[in-house]
């Protein structure tokens, strides 16, 4: 997990056999403040350039023929923010999603959300909803935009969904097991990220995918999100394809 050595990756080296390629990568997008910091601007530049991130890394995608992007881009945690940068951001992810409408359409991608969306302000859930409901046929890959969003939320969420399902005599409490929770959280339908990237240096997971994280891969890098790169994904891809994935078992031979 240690930030990794500059060295360029051949865009040929990015497709690895599927066996070695991940199938799901989800990431952490941190640093906007401290980039913006750093060069004396406002912390809502440094949201404004990290977007732009997001547009490369989600062409890196599909480059690199990964079905599955997840991205972390407002936990329950940034609620409680000033409420000017709050606003801000609304507003930035509102004008993020109307135009990029465009380059979900060129990929086919289809656009999905989990998190306690209800809490988004009324314009930001409506375009929320339009454009998934305007790349839900789209089979290329699935963008997910982890949105008011905490892991831990999420899992007592899935409990007392699970809860409601016992009580209404639907389920038997001794048939509940991890297939059952999985079943029951935000990201029903979604596979497992295999490859968690983290910018900014910082060695936690920040209440990200508590349960769907447990055999994931970690790649992290000191460099803040405005300045993530394509090339610096595929390098994290290149990581990934030379790791041995044991899930608690014995490597072969």
């Amino acid at each position: 997990m240690e930030d990794h050595p500059e060295r360029r990756v051949p865009r040929s080296a990015i497709v690895p056999a599927d066996d070695h390629r991940p199938r799901h990568v989800a990431v952490i997008m941190d640093g906007n403040g401290r980039w913006a910091r750093e060069r004396g601007l406002p912390r809502i530049e440094g949201h404004r350039r990290g977007a732009q991130s997001v547009r490369r890394v989600v062409k890196a995608c599909a480059d690199a023929h990964i079905r599955y992007l997840t991205l972390y881009a407002f936990s329950t945690e940034n609620w409680r923010r000033p409420p000017g940068e709050v606003r801000a951001l609304m507003e930035l992810l509102e004008r993020f999603l109307k135009e990029r409408l465009g380059d979900l359409k060129k990929h086919r991608i289809r656009l999905n959300a989990i998190g306690d969306l209800e809490r988004l302000p009324a314009s930001v859930r409506q375009t929320l909803d339009r454009v998934c409901r305007a790349t839900s046929s789209y089979t290329e890959g699935v963008l997910t935009l982890a949105l008011s969003y905490g892991g831990r939320a999420e899992i007592a969420t899935a409990v007392r969904r699970i809860a409601r399902e016992v009580r209404a005599g639907r389920l038997d409490p001794d048939r509940i097991d991890e297939n059952t929770v999985t079943a029951h959280l935000d990201t029903a339908g979604l596979p497992d990220p295999d490859l968690i990237i983290r910018t900014s240096g910082e060695m936690r997971l920040s209440n990200f995918l508590l349960w769907q994280a447990s055999y994931a891969e970690l790649w992290v890098t000191s460099t803040y999100w405005p300045d993530f790169t394509e090339q610096e994904f595929f390098r994290a891809i290149d990581d990934y394809s030379r790791r041995r994935r044991r899930f608690g078992g014995v490597a072969d031979a």
